[in-house]
C-alpha cells in the first residue's frame, strides 16, 4: 500500500457529512485505534456511509425516515511533519494490530508502538470480515497469537479483496487534510 502523498484524495462516509473531523467524537476500538477513517475507494466509503446511516438509525442518531448518508471528501495537503505507518498486506501483523486495538489486554505492546504514528494505513476489516476476526478472537481457530488461529484467520479474510484504510490519529494528522467537498448516498 502507499503512504499517502500530498494531493492525494480520501474518502469518508457516514451518516453526516464531516467538514472538520474532531478525534474526540472518533470511536476509540477501531482497526488501527481513535481516529479520523478515511479510503481511496470512493464505493467502499459509499457502502460504509450506508452501514453507519443504518447503525445511526438503530441508536436514535437520525431519524428512522433519513434518506441519505454521506461521503466527505478529503485532499491531503502535505505529510511533512507526520509519523505515518504503513502495513503493505494484510499479514499477521497487521491482523495483531488490529485485534490490539479491538480488545485491551492483547497486543499491548503492538498498541503502544503504534501510539507514536499520525497516521496508520492497511487495508480494512469492514463488516464483512468482522465474524472472521471475532471468531479470531475467540480461539475459534486456536489460542489468540498462535501461528495456526493466524494462518486460518489471514486466509479466510481473502486479504488480496480488501481495500485500504487511513486512520489520522492526530490533530496535527488532521491538520493535514482540505474539505473538499460531500456527496449524497441515497438510502434504499
Amino acid at each position: 500500500m502507499n503512504i499517502l502523498s500530498a494531493g492525494a484524495i480520501l474518502y469518508h462516509g457516514s451518516y453526516c457529512a464531516v467538514e472538520n473531523p474532531e478525534l474526540g467524537k472518533c470511536a476509540r476500538f477501531k482497526d488501527f485505534g481513535q481516529g479520523f477513517y478515511l479510503t481511496t475507494s470512493k464505493e467502499q466509503a459509499r457502502s460504509f456511509a450506508k452501514i453507519s446511516a443504518s447503525k445511526a438509525k438503530n441508536r436514535g442518531v437520525v431519524p428512522i425516515d433519513e434518506r441519505f448518508a454521506y461521503v466527505s471528501v478529503f485532499r491531503v495537503t502535505d505529510t511533512v511533519g507526520l509519523e505515518t505507518f504503513s502495513f503493505e498486506t494484510a499479514g499477521v501483523e497487521w491482523l495483531h494490530c488490529i485485534v490490539a486495538h479491538r480488545r485491551s489486554g492483547v497486543f499491548d505492546e503492538i498498541r503502544k508502538q503504534m501510539a507514536a504514528y499520525d497516521v496508520v494505513s492497511g487495508k480494512i476489516a469492514n463488516d464483512d470480515t468482522n465474524a472472521t476476526i471475532l471468531a479470531y478472537m475467540g480461539n475459534v481457530y486456536g489460542p489468540i497469537g498462535s501461528e495456526r488461529a493466524d494462518n486460518i484467520c489471514i486466509s479466510l479474510l481473502l486479504p488480496e479483496r480488501l481495500q485500504n484504510q487511513h486512520c489520522f490519529r492526530s490533530d496535527k494528522a488532521l491538520s493535514k487534510l482540505q474539505f473538499v467537498e460531500y456527496e449524497t448516498v441515497a438510502l434504499s
